[in-house]
C-alpha cells in the first residue's frame, strides 16, 4: 500500500495487484468481496456501489482512458461519532476499484480517523491470495 498525493492536494492510499495475485476476475468480484467485509463490520454502514466507468462513458463529453476496462466505487460510512457538523464534510468513505489490462488498482482517500484508514487498508490487503 502506497500513500501518495493526488493532484498535489489529496492524500490517497493505493495498491496495485497483478491479476494473478488475487483470486478475483473482475471489478465486480472485488467489490462484492469488499461488501461482504463491510456488511459484517459492526460499525460500517453500506451505502451504494457507483459505476464510475459507466457514468463517465455515458456522458457526451465524458473521457475514459483506453487503459481502463472497469471502474467502480463502493461507498460506506464508519460514522460511529458525530461530534460536529464538520465531520459530514469528510463522510462517507469510498474505496475505488479499477481494472487495467493486467492489474487492479484499488485506492481510497485518507480518512481523518486512523482506525478507519487501518480498516480500509486491511480490507484491501486481504484481497491478495
Amino acid at each position: 500500500m502506497k500513500q501518495k498525493l493526488f493532484k498535489d492536494k489529496y492524500s490517497i492510499f493505493e495498491i496495485e495487484f497483478k491479476k494473478d495475485e488475487v483470486e478475483f476476475k473482475s471489478v465486480d468480484e472485488i467489490i462484492n468481496a469488499l461488501q461482504v467485509k463491510i456488511d459484517s463490520h459492526p460499525v460500517i454502514a453500506f451505502i451504494a456501489i457507483f459505476d464510475q466507468y459507466a457514468h463517465t462513458s455515458s456522458l457526451e463529453m465524458g473521457e475514459v482512458s483506453p487503459k481502463i476496462k472497469a471502474a467502480k466505487n463502493i461507498i460506506f460510512c464508519f460514522g460511529k461519532e458525530l461530534p460536529t457538523p464538520e465531520v459530514l464534510a469528510v463522510r462517507p468513505r469510498s474505496i475505488g476499484v479499477c481494472e487495467l489490462e493486467d492489474l487492479f488498482v484499488i485506492n481510497y482517500l485518507e480518512a481523518p480517523n486512523e482506525a478507519a484508514n487501518e480498516t480500509m487498508e486491511n480490507f484491501i490487503k486481504s484481497l491478495k491470495k
